[in-house]
């Protein structure tokens, strides 16, 4: 039995109407736009323009290009994605302990 391609955004696998809105504010509109972009890249554009972005998008990014889910991703990649965000200067800073 043959899938039927995602015609929106929010069709892809982990994705949904607000990463559709997220990515629309950087100008990808269409899923060949979002399949033709790197997640590394197009996190990096997102990053300024939605603070809220915290690093569970690339992993969402990343799975929906690769049809998978994002914990899978995240399980078996986190690492590698981590180390590349971190080169690109966009590792998710910590929040430093709290003081009692």
């Amino acid at each position: 039995m043959a899938t039927v391609p995602a015609l929106r955004i929010r069709d892809l696998k982990g994705l949904g109407p607000r990463s559709e809105q997220m990515f629309a504010l950087v100008g990808i509109l269409t899923v060949r736009e979002f399949l033709a972009t790197d997640p590394y890249v197009l996190y990096a554009k997102l990053k300024p323009v939605v603070p809220a972005l915290n690093v569970l998008a690339i992993y969402a990014m990343i799975g929906a290009q690769q049809g998978r889910p994002w914990l899978e991703v995240k399980r078996e990649l986190r690492g590698d994605i981590l180390l590349r965000l971190d080169m690109m200067g966009l590792t998710p800073k910590k929040k430093p302990p709290r003081m009692k």
